[in-house]
């Protein structure tokens, strides 16, 4: 998963001052007749893909209310430093941000199964049918209630690839290799023998092709294709077993959300999925062009065999089991996907 480059946070901002602000501005319940402005810092940087598609979720939740309930959009660090959306959004400095669970998986274990599971659900779909129709959606909710925050609905899309400079046909290719994961993968890249470094985004192709490391997780096709990966590593495997589905996340201040009338929090719900489906789709077409270019480039594309990642997910188990640190709502989600899994034959 894409590690979002630290940006410096406006220097006027204190976010207690404007957090208490906040509060204060929202001390009462909103009436659906009223208008009422929220910020929303976003994971993307201006004018890339995923931007955009955060563009046309604020600007939905607008369309369902009427022009009521008003989205600023801010993209990454133009508030705070990515890394401190998850406390500015609890204190209350802004409303909404959209976020990677995984960042937050060192604080809230469950949130590291509600980002991506390394070897876990194939297919996007499968994913997303356990946030609507198994309780995901209320254990994220539960897993994220005691910081004073609430989870509104994920956006689900596909895989991320590897980039390799060697060829990648089994698991054990990769065994004794230097590769750059972060999050859960890195613990369960890690179980299957990678020597895990973990370093920004930024960073990853200049190590590859210093030699630093023999093979990476860095972000989307399209974006790698841009970054000039083509140039420093020659091998792609896709779908990346590490992350064969992805789902970021819309995560709310408590107060501000239970503050909101029952369409805005509906208007709310609706956008996000449709984003959901929309992005879905869009990086399903963009995947194939930028397959395309990479081949043109020289790039070789595989895939391992479906026996080989079978086999990837039941030594991943030990490492997902480990990754709940025994938190209860961790283990709750773990268990339930397992089930999940299970029922679509994906564990035995």
């Amino acid at each position: 998963m894409k590690v979002i480059t630290r940006r410096n946070a406006l220097k006027a901002l204190s976010i207690g001052a404007v957090g208490a602000a906040a509060n204060m501005a929202v001390s009462s319940p909103a009436l659906a007749q009223e208008t009422v402005t929220w910020r929303m810092q976003a994971l993307w940087d201006g004018g890339t893909t995923p931007q955009k598609f955060e563009e046309r979720f604020v600007k939905r939740v607008a369309e369902l209310t009427g022009g009521k309930f008003q989205i600023e959009l801010f993209s990454a660090g133009q508030l705070v430093p990515a890394n401190q959306a998850f406390d500015a959004v609890r204190g209350g400095a802004f409303q909404l941000m959209k976020t990677f669970d995984g960042y937050e998986a060192g604080k809230i274990p469950g949130l590291a199964f509600t980002s991506t599971v390394p070897f876990g659900f194939p297919e996007p779909d499968q994913f997303e049918a356990w946030f609507y129709e198994l309780g995901g959606l209320e254990l994220a909710r539960q897993a994220y209630a005691p910081a004073g925050l609430f989870y509104i609905a994920p956006t689900v899309y596909g895989p991320e690839p590897i980039h390799s400079k060697f060829p990648i046909r089994t698991l054990a290719d990769m065994s004794g290799k230097k590769g750059r994961f972060v999050g859960l993968a890195s613990s369960v890249m890690g179980a299957l023998g990678v020597a895990v470094t973990p370093m920004a985004t930024a960073e990853v192709y200049s190590a590859l092709d210093k030699g630093v490391i023999d093979f990476a997780d860095r972000g989307d096709l399209s974006a790698n294709l841009e970054a000039g990966l083509s140039e420093v590593a020659k091998y792609i495997v896709m779908p990346g077993p590490h992350q064969p589905t992805t789902a970021t996340s819309y995560v709310a201040n408590r107060g501000a959300y239970d503050r909101l009338p029952a369409e805005f929090k509906a208007a709310l719900a609706v956008a996000a999925r449709e984003t959901s489906s929309a992005l879905r789709q869009h990086i399903m077409v963009s995947d194939g062009k930028a397959i395309e270019a990479f081949r043109a480039k020289g790039v070789e594309v595989t895939s391992l065999d479906p026996k080989e990642v079978a086999a990837g997910r039941v030594k991943a188990r030990e490492a997902w089991k480990a990754a709940t640190k025994n938190d209860p709502i961790a283990v709750k989600i773990l268990e339930s996907q397992m089930a999940f899994m299970k029922q679509l034959g994906l564990l035995s």
